[in-house]
């Protein structure tokens, strides 16, 4: 198939156009800037130049072009948020963004729609030792700040499904690019003192291989979690990425984490979810190569 990747130089985007060229499919990746489309060149895709969240640049960009397959990776999470509000860019990316590539699918002539999703979705609360399928409730508002999150979420998952297209509800990722990258030595990632909540995982390696495996094998209109085997503590995983040569957590204090950082506070402290890709597995061919990066956590 001919691809066309929004968020292709991305810390999923990198591995999943890699993934989807060695696969043989061709690859068209979406650049908003000189230095994005030279990044798209060499992983060796076609760089398309504009701006997903400029609709009429994103239609004139792919005027003339045709692809079988649009995928939407687009988001903002490079650094931790301190909190969220309504101007949110990856709530912005989600809801308009989103909107954007499903309108340049119909010109490309795309029959096939991915679209990046969290399992964050099934709530930011303690779902207890209970293991979350697709069938669970999704984007259930909360009344807090993670509302922000859960409405960008289901405005992606709403679009795309509608359109036929596929939600990809992948776990927090750790590796090359991530929060968790054992190469980014410069960087600490807070995390609580107590190890912090239990919370279902991903390489990015895994969420590109499981995305290729969707865009091939996935039923129109379906969501599927792409998590790793092992749910682990946000201190556990922090530890981890320390081991493997990364610089060790900066454990705070878990009340001062929650009044410095509330988002941060809601998702590391008042989190824990545990959540099953045996829908994955099953229909994709999929499982993680994976099997996660921190010990289990008790009980999961």
């Amino acid at each position: 198939m001919k691809v066309l990747v929004a968020g292709a130089t991305g810390a999923i985007g990198r591995p999943l156009t890699r993934a989807l060229i060695a696969a043989g499919h061709e690859v068209l990746g979406l650049a908003r800037s000189a230095q994005a489309a030279d990044a798209v060149q060499a992983l060796g895709a076609d760089p398309v130049r504009a701006d997903a969240m400029d609709r009429s640049a994103l239609l004139r960009a792919v005027e003339g072009l045709s692809a079988d397959a649009v995928v939407c990776q687009l988001t903002a999470l490079s650094k931790p948020k301190r909190t969220l509000d309504e101007r949110d860019m990856s709530t912005a990316l989600r809801k308009t963004g989103t909107a954007n590539l499903l309108a340049a699918a119909d010109a490309l002539g795309a029959t096939r729609l991915l679209a990046q999703s969290l399992v964050l979705g099934y709530g930011y609360r303690d779902h207890g030792d209970r293991i979350l399928t697709e069938d669970d409730p999704f984007g259930e508002p909360a009344g807090n700040l993670t509302d922000h999150v859960l409405d960008g979420l289901n405005s992606t998952e709403d679009q795309t499904r509608r359109a036929g297209g596929i939600a990809l509800r992948y776990g927090c990722f750790y590796g090359p690019g991530t929060w968790f990258d054992p190469a980014a030595s410069a960087r600490s990632i807070p995390v609580p003192r107590s190890g912090g909540g239990v919370m279902s995982w991903i390489h990015v390696d895994d969420a590109a291989a499981g995305t290729v495996a969707a865009l091939e094998r996935g039923a129109p209109g379906a969501a599927y979690n792409l998590v790793d085997d092992t749910p682990s503590t946000w201190g556990a995983m922090g530890d981890a990425i320390a081991a493997a040569g990364g610089r060790p957590p900066m454990r705070l204090p878990d009340r001062l984490l929650r009044l410095a950082v509330p988002y941060l506070g809601a998702l590391m402290i008042d989190t824990d979810m545990r959540v099953s890709h045996d829908k994955a597995t099953r229909e994709l061919g999929w499982r993680p190569e994976h099997r996660g990066a921190a010990p289990p956590a008790t009980g999961s």
